[in-house]
């Protein structure tokens, strides 16, 4: 068994999935004996969890890698994640690792800890993709106020730019039963907000014959639980039925969307084997904006992919320009090893997709900031999450998550609270300062 009395550190990259995840492998390191390294605390266990989304991504795991082992030469160092799925020996090769975990390895990390204590030999272990089949639901809290509830992991749709099918293996989810059982032990624990997790979470329930709107309809029947958010949901399996259900019926589904976009042109959709045009997303959008005015609204977009040329990423522009969106997630087009978008023409120079993001950055700071300010001198109700900047100041998020700072009162963390939105925060352009007028 792992020893007792190790402290062990842990750092994620990536999307909210790994930060769940690696929650999950900090649970069960704990329940071994296990303790989190303090601030300032040399750690006898790193826990690296990666992403791989792009080549930016693997470049931060490998720097952030290095950090670490120079920094702590001594300590166990373990790599998981999609980076280590992807290229294990590539991982393996870099100096300070000492295991290598897959994805569907990930959560028995305290087993080959102790087997490189027992041996001093290096672990690598990653079961291939398409046999990937196991899934561990979490549900986890970490540091965070707010708990992340893995309902789903894995995906079928292999889209021709996206490694993540070849990284997670194929879709596969927990039990209603299961997972609502799961959000009704986080409300015993004080939880007051879950966000749902998963790879592809529309496509929940494939291996279990259930569906994504039955799971949502039965978390929200879970007493205590304030407040639930859809991480991300493919804009073909966000359904109207969905929609009508958030906007008229629910009782705990915030008003809060993210839906990935990744092209405004429907030549460049096909392309990349999306599951929908810009017709239906654009009806998604809408029926969103008339049936709940106030939501937040966020996309995923990728600039410079293969086949965007001039004449698509123009007409992409013009598309996102003319929804009515919140903010935008912009990420540069990255050419990824083993994907089929390598065998498309039309590639796009980088410095072309350095000035698109710029250009699509730019989109979505206007929309963002018309959105903040049309919410400044309105009420809102805000759940306060832990204090910041030295604990003088706490932040939290309203319903249709606006970001607010205000002088920070430790009593209200984890509480809701009505406020006053004053004005923008000169200190974090993504805040609203509030004031608040009940506690």
């Amino acid at each position: 068994m792992v020893e007792k009395n190790l402290k062990a550190a842990f750092h994620t990259l990536g999307c909210k999935l790994n930060f769940s995840e690696t929650s999950a492998i900090g649970k069960v390191l704990s329940e071994r004996g296990v303790t989190r390294a303090a601030r300032g605390d040399s750690p006898d266990i790193i826990v690296v969890n990666t992403c791989s989304v792009t080549e930016t991504a693997d470049k931060k795991g490998r720097q952030l890698i290095r950090r670490l082992a120079a920094r702590y030469p001594e300590a166990t160092m373990v790599v998981t994640g999609c980076y280590a799925q992807l290229k294990p020996e590539e991982v393996a090769a870099l100096e300070g690792v000492d295991i290598v975990l897959g994805s569907n390895e990930k959560l028995k990390a305290a087993e080959y800890i102790d087997k490189w204590l027992d041996s001093r030999s290096k672990q690598i272990d990653v079961t291939p993709f398409r046999e990937i089949e196991g899934f561990i639901p979490s549900c986890e809290r970490g540091d965070r106020t707010r708990y992340f509830l893995k309902v789903q992991d894995g995906c079928d749709y292999f889209c021709t730019y996206c490694t993540i099918p070849f990284a997670r293996g194929k879709s596969r989810s927990g039990t209603i039963s299961q997972l609502t059982e799961m959000a009704r032990a986080a409300a015993d624990e004080g939880g007051k907000e879950i966000v749902i997790t998963g790879v592809n979470i529309g496509d929940f329930g494939k291996n279990t014959g259930e569906t994504f709107f039955d799971l949502i309809k039965s978390l929200d029947k879970v007493e205590g639980i304030e407040r639930y958010r859809i991480s991300s949901i493919e804009p073909n399996l966000l359904t109207e039925e969905i929609i009508r259900w958030v906007a008229r019926e629910s009782r705990a589904f915030m008003p809060h969307f993210h839906i990935p976009l990744q092209a405004g042109s429907d030549l460049v959709l096909k392309k990349m084997n999306r599951h929908y045009d810009t017709s239906l997303f654009e009806s998604r959008i809408t029926m969103i904006k008339d049936m709940i005015p106030d939501a937040f609204i966020g996309v995923d977009v990728i600039a410079g992919a293969r086949g965007e040329t001039r004449e698509e990423w123009e007409k992409g522009i013009a598309f996102i320009e003319s929804l009515p969106i919140t903010r935008l997630h912009v990420f540069p087009y990255s050419e990824r090893p083993g994907t089929a978008a390598l065998l498309l023409g039309d590639s796009v120079p980088p410095s072309e997709r350095h000035r698109r993001v710029n250009t699509l950055t730019a989109i979505s700071d206007r929309k963002f900031e018309a959105f903040y300010n049309e919410h400044i001198g309105s009420e809102a109700e805000v759940l306060w999450e832990h204090p910041v900047r030295g604990g003088e100041e706490m932040h939290g998020f309203t319903r249709n998550y606006i970001r607010v700072t205000a002088p920070c009162r430790p009593e209200l963390i984890n509480t809701l609270s009505r406020v006053r939105l004053t004005g923008h925060d000169t200190s974090d352009p993504d805040s609203l300062r509030a004031q608040i007028i009940q506690s």
